[in-house]
């Protein structure tokens, strides 16, 4: 059989890896001249690692992900460190990664806190997804952890991920973080550009031709059956296609989908997102704080400043302090017409709240990131509005973060949606 993959990201590069050793004829095309899609990442010259255009790691538990690694004989290459997580509060940052922290964070009442942790518990190890997904998590979380508590963590928290869609998002969403999520992050020696380079050798071992530099620019279905795929620099006819990019780049490269399937690819909103690395030639969290999260309400230009060095050391940059300035936004917000300079002169006159002794001409280099698809906004009942793996055109297959839910984006969730895709195309057999 013979597959295109439209994507070089994990995802596809895991949908290649199980076709090609199933016997399949695989070709991934991919825009960039890189793979890892957004986990990919970028070195200079005195780094021995790579550093990430957007923040990435594992959580202990994701088992689709370091049970790839597993399969590919690399565990042994991944690291967990525990780093510190903080919230913001009253001029000053607090751990909140521990049900210890949480019975010592000072913005809550102590009554508040136990009542915290109780609902916490409920939602890791009693509730199911489906009922929550019924309501918004601001209706919920203000009901069962009370409006102090959802005001001082929650709310901020869905503000910054979401801004003003903050109040459209179900509570499945926020079950999911509680779930899935673990206080020790693990890391790919070298950086997450390292394991998708080596994964993408391992996939070209397999047979798969990766073609770098190579946008599509149509994909439609042939009268006599399979799927051509069009590029700049010419066509390849297949038996069967999977997509690996967006919902929205799905509906323009495919237009001959019909319009119901169009309009659910076009109805899945999400949010884009804005980085700005920074290297720096002192550390900028005086605590060693590795996540800070933002609440927008306290002035901070950005919702969460990341101090990679604070994860993995320095020594692996040449001495450089590694700090991520992040926010999710929409795809219109003026940070994505904002020249990096103009984003700095935005950003730079915070960083002494998190160090007072920072000054500009700490900032050795910086790089910016931007891209339209990062977050998706999953609100009420949103399981039923989810495009299916298999389209209505034979042989055509999407495979997405906007369908891993309940579950949030991540590398983790890629791997399993794509290897599922990978199975279904092989069996080809259900709606």
């Amino acid at each position: 059989m013979r597959v295109a993959i439209v994507g070089a990201g994990i995802g596809g590069l895991a949908a290649a890896y199980d076709l090609a050793r199933a016997g399949c004829e695989v070709t991934i095309l991919e825009e960039a001249d890189y793979v890892g899609g957004l986990s990919a990442g970028f070195k200079i010259p005195g780094w021995d690692w790579s550093v990430e255009h957007y923040y990435h790691h594992w959580f202990a538990n994701d088992s689709h992900a370091l049970g790839l690694i597993d399969e590919l004989g690399w565990s042994h290459r991944v690291l967990f460190p525990r780093p510190t997580t903080a919230v913001y509060h009253n001029d000053r940052f607090y751990a909140l990664d521990s049900a210890l922290a949480v019975l010592r964070f000072p913005g809550l009442p102590i009554m508040y806190r136990i009542r915290l942790g109780v609902v916490v518990a409920y939602l890791k190890f009693i509730a199911r997804w489906e009922p929550l997904e019924k309501v918004t998590a601001d209706s919920w979380m203000r009901a069962w952890v009370g409006e102090h508590a959802y005001a001082t963590l929650w709310k901020p928290l869905l503000v910054g991920k979401f801004g003003p869609h903050y109040r459209q998002v179900n509570m499945a969403w926020m079950w999911a973080r509680f779930k899935a999520r673990t206080p020790r992050l693990g890391t790919y020696e070298g950086g997450f550009q390292a394991f998708m380079d080596a994964f993408a050798d391992r996939v070209r071992a397999e047979g798969v031709d990766i073609r770098l530099r190579t946008p599509v620019q149509k994909i439609m279905p042939r009268v006599e059956g399979g799927i051509t795929v069009s590029f700049t620099e010419g066509k390849i006819e297949v038996d069967q296609c999977l997509v690996t990019t967006s919902p929205a780049l799905l509906a323009e490269l495919a237009p001959s989908l019909p319009s119901d399937y169009l309009e659910r690819l076009l109805a899945m909103k999400s949010m884009g997102a804005v980085v700005l690395v920074m290297a720096l030639k002192h550390r900028l969290s005086e605590g060693g704080i590795y996540w800070h999260n933002l609440p927008k309400e306290a002035g901070f230009p950005f919702l969460s400043l990341v101090e990679h060095t604070n994860f993995v050391s320095g020594e692996f940059f040449g001495g450089d302090h590694i700090v991520y300035c992040g926010d999710y936004l929409d795809p219109d917000h003026e940070y994505f017409s904002l020249s990096k300079q103009e984003l700095l002169e935005q950003f730079l006159p915070v960083l002494p709240r998190f160090n007072s002794s920072f000054k500009p001409d700490w900032v050795r280099d910086s790089w910016l990131f931007r891209t339209a698809y990062a977050q998706p906004v999953p609100s009420v009942n949103h399981s039923q509005a989810i495009p299916g793996l298999k389209t209505p055109i034979p042989g055509l297959w999407f495979a997405s973060m906007s369908q891993v839910y309940p579950w949030d984006r991540g590398t983790n969730f890629a791997v399993e949606v794509a290897r599922r895709a990978a199975r279904r195309m092989l069996s080809d057999k259900g709606p």
